[in-house]
């Protein structure tokens, strides 16, 4: 071992050692209530239009977002299987415009409780190939229906059966097979094949089904309304939970009827700093993207950006995630099992010492940050967000991990469960699905949250308030992070998700670029200084984000067109706005 990794060693344990305090509170500052107009009509952008939809029938029968959240979370949960669904989990940042509160509710997925630490690793101690990915071992205890019932009895307005109702007739009476459903199948038909219950489902006639087909899911109704009648009694405890814990079990998984009684939501303080006078307010722990966004925007702060050379400028961007990533594998994990310094990873002075670093000439290489031993992810997840006529907020992110979750679909439940165990650091340095490493602070332990990169977050600018997050695995953090310095230099909701995107995280030491992000000049710009660029790449992500503009009460959304066929028919104002 190197004297610089141990030194780097001995560092990482150092202030994972250290007691932090909460993230204290810090008031929004956006304009006077009597300054502010409100938003002219409620907007919603999601990844489907029938979500959408959804979402504006809950608001027109009376509801706020909060209960358009429930409805649009349900119905992305049946009509985009591959991404998210309530045998996943999610997190859930909402401001409430009555008196500004907010809040960051993570309804995150638990390990069991007789997971172990090395329960992926054969005699030898290597990891065993697919078995944190495939099958029931790879699932932790879903979190997203309960926090569907905390959204329902703390902040919405309306009964749950009302707010779930559009999902339940939408799984009854059917809904088209999309583009992005047919795409996503392709890639784990094998997975979906050798399970009963999967390939029943979404495999008729013993193969996937083509677009346009009619889809029907009435298990999939039943649980919804069994949910619906009985709150968090209807998934965790009686019929559904004695299924899916037979089912489980039945396939050689861990899982008990404890393990779904003992799941909880849990409301957490929201990181929250200020950036060329906006306030951001993301994601904490066990999420690792609010924390790397706050310091990557701190590393950025004294760059005066927008009057950079591309070159330049998509240098130290590049440098600041690289600093982010690397922080994010060795200190982040689940805050209730693991400490963690927040504290020190948000504050500007420690950004400042990671600034230093930078050469504004030269690449460092990964390998020179100490710490950490030494796949791109893929458009699973979901996101969608909301501002209702109110001025009430949501920004959530949803999934099942990777598309498709585990494969599995228990008899009689209609859903997929979800491979999150993956998520963990299944052994020290040790890559997971989407090429992140990670230490012993995201190792796999009993009732743990595994870290995730999901950054739902809100831009509350003097001018505007935008709500904004994507899916993409270990890129979530590098598009947010886009998204939020385009929000910040004026650019409109539909250019932010149009905008084309690079990121970097750390190990691979690769900056990835898609098709047309950088020039050929930048590119041969940063080779020189010793970047490795990977370009052309596929385009990644799946943004859903909506503004308000304070002034006069206009609203916008874009959505992401990468993805624009995702349902057969595509998504037009109509079903944005309402």
């Amino acid at each position: 071992m190197s004297r610089l990794r141990r030194v780097g060693m001995v560092l990482a344990r150092a202030f994972a050692a250290a007691l932090v305090l909460p993230v204290p509170s810090i008031a929004a500052e956006v304009p006077a209530a009597s300054a502010v107009v409100k938003p002219a009509q409620p907007v919603i952008a999601s990844a489907h239009r029938l979500a959408t939809e959804a979402g504006h029938r809950v608001l027109a029968d009376g509801g706020n977002a909060f209960d358009a959240a429930i409805a649009v979370s349900a119905t992305l949960g049946l009509v985009e299987p591959e991404s998210s669904g309530i045998g996943g989990g999610g997190f859930f940042l909402l401001r409430r415009a009555s008196d500004g509160h907010v809040v960051f509710v993570d309804a995150r997925e638990r390990a069991p409780m007789a997971a172990t630490r090395d329960m992926f690793l054969d005699a030898n101690g290597q990891p065993i190939p697919e078995r944190s990915i495939n099958g029931p071992l790879a699932a932790g205890i879903p979190g997203l229906p309960a926090g569907l019932v905390h959204l329902a009895e703390r902040y919405g307005r309306l009964p749950l059966e009302r707010s779930l109702m559009p999902a339940i007739e939408l799984a009854e009476r059917g809904w088209p097979w999309g583009v992005k459903n047919q795409a996503m199948i392709g890639w784990r038909q094998r997975v979906l094949e050798a399970d009963r219950g999967a390939r029943a489902l979404f495999l008729p006639g013993g193969k996937p089904p083509a677009v346009g087909t009619r889809m029907r899911n009435p298990d999939y109704a039943r649980t919804l309304r069994r949910l619906a009648r009985d709150g968090f009694d209807g998934f965790y405890r009686g019929d559904t939970a004695r299924r899916l814990v037979d089912g489980v079990r039945r396939a050689g998984g861990i899982w008990t009827l404890e393990d779904l009684a003992g799941y909880a939501v849990i409301e957490r303080e929201p990181i929250r700093f200020r950036y060329r006078g906006a306030e951001i307010v993301t994601a904490p722990p066990p999420s690792s993207g609010g924390v790397a966004l706050a310091s990557i925007l701190h590393i950025l702060a004294p760059f005066e950006l927008d009057q950079m050379a591309p070159a330049a400028r998509t240098h130290v961007l590049v440098e600041a995630m690289r600093r982010a990533y690397r922080d994010r594998a060795i200190y982040l994990g689940d805050p209730d099992q693991v400490r963690i310094p927040v504290d020190l990873l948000v504050d500007p002075a420690y950004a400042a010492g990671l600034r230093a670093g930078i050469n504004l000439e030269r690449a460092t290489p990964s390998e020179l940050l100490p710490g950490i031993s030494a796949r791109p992810g893929s458009d699973q997840t979901t996101h969608y967000s909301i501002i209702d006529a109110e001025g009430n907020l949501a920004s959530v992110t949803q999934t099942v991990n990777l598309p498709f979750g585990n494969g599995m679909v228990i008899p009689g439940t209609g859903f997929l469960l979800n491979n999150e165990m993956d998520d963990f650091s299944v052994k020290p340095g040790v890559p997971n699905a989407f090429g992140l490493v990670g230490e012993d602070a995201n190792a796999v332990a009993p009732g743990k949250r595994p870290l995730s990169s999901m950054t739902p977050t809100f831009v509350l600018a003097p001018d505007r308030v935008t709500v904004l997050g994507t899916p993409g695995g270990s890129r979530i953090i590098s598009m947010v992070l886009l998204g939020v310095l385009a929000v910040l230099d004026g650019q409109g909701a539909q250019a932010v998700a149009d905008a084309p995107r690079i990121h970097h995280q750390y190990l691979p030491d690769t900056l990835s670029a898609e098709p047309g992000a950088l020039a050929p000049d930048v590119v041969e710009a940063l080779k020189a200084k010793g970047h490795t660029v990977s370009q052309g790449e596929r385009n990644w992500g799946n943004m859903q984000i909506v503004s308000w503009w304070l002034s006069d009460g206009r609203v916008e959304a874009g959505f992401d067109r990468r993805w624009k066929s995702a349902s057969v028919d595509e998504p037009t104002d109509g079903a944005i706005f309402r």
